[in-house]
């Protein structure tokens, strides 16, 4: 038997998906969690063979709760259910040692077939998903322009990124300007937006 947490937000989403599973005769859900801080403690606690959750979850994200989930039970297997299908998130899971990737608007059957190739050892990635990732071109940015961006998307100042990263303030306005030529965006926000979606922040 297949022990089978799932981790989603949206009520009647997740309902279903459980009524879905409740038909598999080898596939039992031992827990239904709705935001992303509850998943490894219930996971402690039921030990499911495959965890199923949704990136976009209350408090914590999927992807930081996989990667929490990988180090407390590595045994548990994580399957990424998302409605982000961005590339960003694939490598995201790849670091996270996520098992699989499928979206949500996957048939229900190649769900129920990816929890069992991950349960078995295998690894899924939605194929949709595997191609928009390889179209995402090589990362332009260079790691201070991505460290700037990154702090420029937590909501810092370029006066306070210059202090944190020891730099003068021109310098970081700089860094800014040049990653957003090179992102071929409008503004800041925007090309921390572009290079989170791809990934490289």
């Amino acid at each position: 038997m297949i022990r089978v947490l799932i981790a989603e937000d949206v009520r009647i989403l997740r309902e279903a998906l459980v009524a879905l599973l409740g038909y598999e005769e080898d596939i039992e859900v031992v827990a239904e969690i709705e935001t992303g801080e509850a998943i490894v403690p219930a996971a402690l606690a039921y030990r499911p063979d495959v965890a199923v959750l949704d990136i976009d979850l209350p408090v914590l994200d999927g992807l930081a709760a996989a990667a929490d989930l990988h180090v407390r039970l590595p045994e548990c297997r994580v399957l990424i259910l998302t409605a982000l299908g961005r590339p960003g998130n694939l490598r995201r899971g790849v670091e996270a040692h996520v098992s699989g990737f499928m979206l949500k608007d996957s048939r229900p059957e190649d769900l129920v077939n990816a929890i069992r190739d991950v349960a078995a050892g295998g690894r899924v990635v939605d194929q949709k998903l595997a191609y928009a990732a390889l179209d995402v071109p090589a990362n332009p940015l260079t790691d201070r322009e991505a460290d700037v961006l990154r702090l420029t998307g937590a909501g810092a100042a370029p006066r306070d990124i210059a202090k944190d990263l020891h730099l003068s303030y021109g310098t970081v306005r700089n860094y800014l300007a040049s990653a957003v030529t090179k992102l071929n965006a409008r503004t800041r926000l925007d090309a921390v937006r572009i290079a989170t979606e791809a990934g490289w922040l």
